[in-house]
């Protein structure tokens, strides 16, 4: 059975990411339901990465993002693409770090709690199937080193999941 291990509060961004990397193969390894393991990756990360209020997946469902598994608070179920921070980053394909989801244009509000948001294309063979998303209830809450971890997770979430545009 595995547990997650949680790190001091002390721990570099780089060192809670490298570990988060470690655990996610781990957690992941050999189960390649891409449902199962965003249901896992979320609730890893929610209780691992400190200042979140909301952290999950959206996939692409034809032209929009549909809700995921996740973990906090009831979210918006679907999202057009070039809506809201989720939906800009699915059509710039490409991460985005919101230090002020008020101050984004045409932000959705689906938590009010939420200040800054951090989302990841989840891109295969050029095309974005998803996006992982993290809400903080803190303004300036991530930076380029949540960016670039959270865009490694990504990569060992998609390496093992079958998950198919």
């Amino acid at each position: 059975m595995f547990e997650a291990q949680s790190l001091p509060s002390s721990v570099s961004k780089r060192d809670l990411y490298a570990s988060l990397a470690q655990q996610l193969a781990a957690l992941l390894e050999g189960e390649p339901d891409a449902i199962a393991n965003a249901a896992n990756m979320s609730a890893l990360i929610y209780q691992l990465v400190p200042e979140l209020n909301w952290a999950g997946f959206y996939f692409m469902r034809g032209p929009e993002l549909v809700l995921g598994p996740f973990q906090g608070k009831t979210a918006c179920v679907r999202i057009a693409v070039g809506r809201g921070v989720c939906g800009t980053a699915v059509a710039r394909k490409a991460s985005l770090v919101v230090q002020d989801v008020h101050a984004f244009p045409g932000h959705i509000a689906c938590d009010s709690a939420s200040r800054s948001e951090l989302v990841v294309p989840l891109m295969k063979d050029g095309w974005v199937l998803g996006v992982l998303d993290l809400d903080s209830p803190h303004p300036n809450r991530f930076d380029d080193e949540d960016r670039e971890g959270c865009e490694r997770l990504v990569q060992i979430y998609l390496d093992v999941s079958e998950l198919n545009g």
